[in-house]
């Protein structure tokens, strides 16, 4: 059934995207767009309780959870698109940042379900990740369409928005190659006890830094609040995120340290953590 998921995860993202671009396939009707804009909420709104009774009929319990929610990110994906290509200059980077925000969930789901689908649940979309992440996003949403609205004319510098577009694309393509190289050794959370398949990674990206992970999720976190051209949040989400990291690091290094022992502090040694200005948890020879 898990690996069922992962594939339910990604017809259901694929097939959401593909019906709102058949959808708004007509945007050079001006009368008919016209008419799909002025009417967009009660669209969306239809559409989405349509998606969720199909897949309540065609599926249950977990596998539901899985598609709703694919579907849910597929149709922010596609919508975040039509937005960047057709809205005003101002709106535009606002629909590249859905496109972002949206598949990263996704692949987080998508990703867990290929490398270690042994701990695959509907919390791998991390999209309820903690109350601070889900306050952090609002307030972005807040900060951009408040200087929108005041100053729409800040929110039109393309050349910056496309930088923090490069960081979230590079951040993201390195989070997901740090899990696969990982494999089953990776998961969402922290392990308290060593199981009895893990092993200490140290090739691939884990040859060059230790937490590869932690790096492209810190990137591209910064990255999402340059693409919206939001100074206060790229400001707050790069100190936020910075000691989130630098938390999250030193707890599980310590774990790892009573897992793996001299051979983690040789690595330690060997390899730095990828995050700037973060060590790690060292101990003294």
């Amino acid at each position: 059934m898990v690996v069922s998921a992962g594939k339910l995860s990604l017809l259901c993202f694929l097939v959401s995207c593909l019906n709102l671009a058949v959808f708004f396939a007509p945007v050079f009707d001006n009368q008919l767009f016209e008419f799909l804009c002025e009417n967009i909420f009660c669209i969306l709104f239809v559409y989405f309780i349509g998606t969720h009774v199909i897949w309540w009929l065609l599926l249950n319990n977990f596998l539901y959870d899985v598609g709703v929610r694919a579907c849910f990110l597929g149709a922010i994906f596609s919508w975040g698109i039509f937005t960047a290509v057709l809205a005003p200059e101002s709106y535009s980077i606002f629909g590249w940042y859905m496109c972002v925000l949206s598949f990263f969930h996704f692949s987080e789901f998508l990703a867990i379900s290929v490398t270690n689908p042994a701990t695959l649940t509907i919390d791998s979309y991390i999209l309820d990740h903690s109350l601070d992440y889900k306050i952090a996003a609002a307030t972005s949403w807040v900060e951009f369409f408040v200087e929108r609205w005041f100053v729409p004319g800040m929110k039109t510098h393309t050349w910056i928005a496309a930088v923090g577009l490069i960081l979230c694309i590079g951040g993201e393509v390195l989070r997901k190659l740090a899990m696969y190289t990982a494999g089953r050794n990776f998961t969402h959370t922290v392990r308290s006890e060593k199981g009895p398949d893990q092993t200490l990674v140290v090739t691939g990206l884990y040859g060059l830094v230790r937490h590869p992970s932690y790096m492209g999720w810190f990137y591209w976190a910064v990255g999402t609040q340059i693409t919206l051209l939001n100074p206060l949040c790229t400001v707050a989400y790069a100190l936020a995120s910075w000691k989130f990291f630098n938390d999250r690091v030193t707890i599980e290094e310590v774990t790892l340290l009573n897992f793996f022992g001299y051979d983690y502090m040789d690595y330690q040694k060997r390899v730095p953590t990828g995050l700037p200005f973060i060590k790690g948890y060292l101990l003294e020879d």
